[in-house]
């Protein structure tokens, strides 16, 4: 059987796990046989998703921590190192939305936004690859966005830290590459999840998107599995600091 896609018993941490992107990310390699670390902050939440995804016959575990906690994030990282094995594929992808106009938003929305976006990836990143570089292999990949190469209104905040991020990766790419270390990155286009339910909504904003979108419809979670798998897998040994754009055909089209 040809290895080339294959991850079976690789030990993948995908942070913000517990829903969304990050979930259907996290079940797709556990549905190829990866063991999937998942991980939100909120344990309850997080403990519920790993018991439904066990309930499938999948091997994944759960470990709550808060990406933006430095001091936990390294405590954490040690831990799974320690009881689970080498963390093979690191996949960052928590992140969050808080929408305003330019001209009125507040500094700690600001903030949060890039704390969560991108420091974590910084952080979660720098934790796992001090155990990557000394075994001289490892994959990260980041999930940025369309918004790292398109602004809209009302997201200055989360274009800059998905712009940051995808800058952050050929950082990445760059500086560990001579430890066998490849960093990618996903630049997911509109995507149906919780945090854009708001704008799928909004009649006037669902056929705008449909009506951009070559393909004439918005992404679903599941379609960013294959691209996650290739970046996960011995296929993707020489790609290295590159976004994958999923996004229907978006930046192909004016």
């Amino acid at each position: 059987m040809d290895k080339l896609f294959d991850i079976s018993g690789r030990i993948i941490l995908v942070t913000g796990s517990s829903q969304g992107i990050g979930l259907s990310i996290a079940r797709g390699f556990a549905r190829n046989g990866a063991k999937v670390i998942l991980n939100g902050r909120d344990p309850e939440k997080l403990q519920k998703v790993v018991c439904e995804l066990k309930g499938e016959g999948y091997d994944v575990m759960g470990y709550a921590f808060d990406v933006t906690n430095q001091t936990m994030v390294i405590k954490t990282v040690d831990i799974i190192e320690q009881e689970v094995g080498p963390i093979g594929v690191l996949v960052n992808n928590a992140g969050i939305h808080r929408r305003a106009p330019f001209e009125s938003l507040s500094l700690s929305d600001w903030q949060m936004v890039m704390d969560t976006n991108l420091t974590s990836a910084f952080i979660v990143s720098q934790a796992v690859a001090r155990y990557m570089i000394k075994r001289r292999q490892g994959k990260i990949i980041n999930i940025t966005s369309l918004n790292a190469e398109a602004a809209r209104p009302t997201i200055a905040n989360y274009c800059s830290a998905k712009g940051g991020l995808k800058m952050l990766t050929k950082s990445l790419a760059t500086e560990l590459g001579k430890y066998n270390i490849q960093a990618n990155a996903i630049g997911p286009g509109y995507i149906e999840t919780e945090l854009t339910a708001v704008l799928a909504a909004d009649p006037e904003f669902d056929s705008w998107v449909k009506k951009e979108v070559p393909l004439g419809r918005w992404g679903k979670t599941e379609d960013l599995i294959g691209a996650a798998i290739f970046l996960a897998s011995p296929a993707s040994d020489y790609v290295n600091g590159h976004t994958l754009y999923v996004d229907g055909g978006w930046q192909a089209s004016l």
